[in-house]
This record gives C-alpha cells, structure tokens and sequence, in this order.
C-alpha cells in the first residue's frame, strides 16, 4: 500500500488533512496490522488525505505511565509532542482508545494539544456524509454481531454511540451484552496488564468476557481496540469456539463491506 509519511508530504509542499497514528500494536502486533491495513484501505476508499509519521512515530507512553514509569511516559511524550509541533499537525485519528485516550487528555498538559478522533468516530462521520458506502446483501447480512465496549474509548470518553451505529449501517443484527455500555466489562488488557503476568485469582477476566459474548449467539465479536481483541481471540479460543465465532475490529467489519 503507498502510504505517505508526513516528511514525505511536507517535503512535497503537502498538508494532510489527518495523521493517522497506528499505534504500537498497529505497528507490530502481525493480528493489529490487519486493522491497521483495513483502516488505510478504508481512508484510500474515501478519498481522504492523509499521513502517517512512520519511523518517527514513538510509544504514546500509555503503558509506562499505567504501570507507574512516570519518568519514562514524559520522556516519550516530549519527544512526540516535539515531532507533532513541529509538523503542525491538527487533527489525529487512531484505531487505539489507548493511544486515543492519552494523546486526547493528558498530552495538552505537556504542550500536545490537537483534536483527536477514535477511527470509530470517523468511519461514522464518513458513513453519514456518504463517502463511504456499504454494499447491501454483503458478507454479514443477517450475522448476530455483538460489540465489546473498550474501557477507554466508553467509560473514560463517554462514546457507545459512534460503534454502534457504524455497525447498524450494516446488514446484520446488533445484539448486546448484559454488561454493555457503562456497564461493561474490561477485556483484561487494561491499566499495562497486557504486559505482565497476570495476579493471583479464580478465574480469567477476558475468558469471563468471551463467555459473556460467545453467549449472545453472536458468530462476529467485534472490537474497536487491539488490545481488547487480542483478549477476546484467546478468550474464544478458551471456549474452543474459534471456528464459530469470528472478533473483528470496526474497521475490519466495514472494509469488507464496502
């Protein structure tokens, strides 16, 4: 795919309209780049100017800061916050509610103040001006779809409807989870746990997830953060549902649609 870096459009006298950051996960987890890569095909769809930072594109820092590594989180911040400032960038959109949720609310305080979307937020925006369409009769007429709400894009930003309504432009029959909305429940991801071994207990977080999800009758799981799908591919996995159940990000859902 030929996606431009913002050197490479500002070397050629270019603004894009949007930076879209991918995100470590989007970057080097082989199961998150295909969300990354449906995203692009969906913003090449619609004909939509944009870049990304490629090589210079660092951590958010999100996860150091989460697990208590303030020192490391300022140092990674101020080193992006410098790359972006001095690409004047605006507008962000990203595929992570991590990466989201900290460049949105904790980067203005140290000098990183842009507008910054969720790529859910946009694919609905596009859906309703019409620049992207979705085929009728595709690939998910008539599936039970249901939608995990991620931790940071729900209770930390307040937003269930932008999702939802991507996923009602479709075909399909959206079904909910008992815990749903601001009452959901983490994959299990959440605060840097994807990173460590797991604490003493009972039982799973993300398998109690899955369950919950597995039992709407839905055959898609879908997600809006790679995170909370990694969590809840090994979670049906656990149930040996694999071959039933499909999780997919939004954005997947839509690329095959379109």
């Amino acid at each position: 795919m030929n996606v431009p870096t913002m050197a490479e459009m500002v070397a050629n006298g270019e603004t894009p309209e949007i930076l879209f950051w991918v995100g470590c996960a989007g970057s080097f987890d082989q199961r998150a780049q295909k969300i990354t890569k449906a995203f692009a095909t969906i913003l090449h769809h619609a004909g939509i100017k944009y870049a990304i930072l490629g090589k210079e594109e660092a951590c958010t820092g999100d996860p150091a800061r989460r697990a208590g590594n303030e020192f490391l989180f300022q140092m990674t911040a101020y080193n992006n916050i410098q790359i972006l400032n001095s690409y004047k960038v605006k507008k962000i959109v990203t595929a992570c509610p991590h990466c989201f949720n900290i460049l949105k609310n904790e980067y203005p305080e140290l000098g990183g103040s842009y507008d910054v979307i969720h790529h859910t937020q946009l694919l609905q925006e596009l859906l309703d001006e019409g620049r992207i369409k979705i085929k009728e009769g595709g690939s998910f007429k008539g599936k039970k779809i249901t939608y995990h709400d991620s931790c940071y894009l729900g209770r930390s930003n307040n937003i269930y409807e932008a999702p939802r309504k991507v996923l009602e432009s479709l075909d399909a029959d959206l079904v909910e989870m008992k815990r749903c909305r601001s009452n959901g429940l983490c994959c299990g991801a959440g605060g840097a746990q994807m990173f460590k071994e797991e604490e003493k207990g009972d039982r799973y977080v993300n398998v109690e997830r899955s369950t919950e999800a597995v039992g709407t009758g839905a055959t898609v799981i879908a997600s809006a953060c790679p995170f909370c799908n990694t969590m809840l591919t090994d979670g049906v996995k656990n149930k040996e549902k694999e071959n039933e159940v499909a999780v997919m990000d939004v954005a997947e859902i839509v690329a095959a649609s379109i």
